[in-house]
């Protein structure tokens, strides 16, 4: 897929950049370098490698997951306007 003059302008409009008019040869040579390598890319191997997340093994510290300062049912509850068998009564919002 070789890029244009035309669909330089037309990527330069979407994108709302200005290009000079001796610009636009420039950009299409780049656009059409990139799309090579990228072609290029394609063409390598990857089947026998694992997908990776980061080049790095990194593993974060975790803390324990343990709950701290746990307000009751009921002291949540009495700053609600209106509860109904333990639960926030809301408005409806949807018909």
């Amino acid at each position: 897929m070789a890029i244009d003059k035309a669909t330089v302008l037309r990527i330069s409009r979407l994108a709302r950049i200005h290009l000079a008019e001796g610009e636009i040869d420039t950009v299409a040579k780049e656009l059409n370098g990139i799309i090579q390598w990228v072609e290029q890319l394609k063409e390598v191997d990857t089947e026998s490698i694992e997908p990776m997340t980061s080049v790095v093994e990194i593993e974060l510290p975790k803390r324990e997951d343990i709950p701290d300062d746990v307000a009751n049912q009921k002291e949540l509850l009495s700053n609600s306007p209106d509860t109904e068998d333990g639960f926030f009564v809301v408005p409806k919002v949807v018909e």
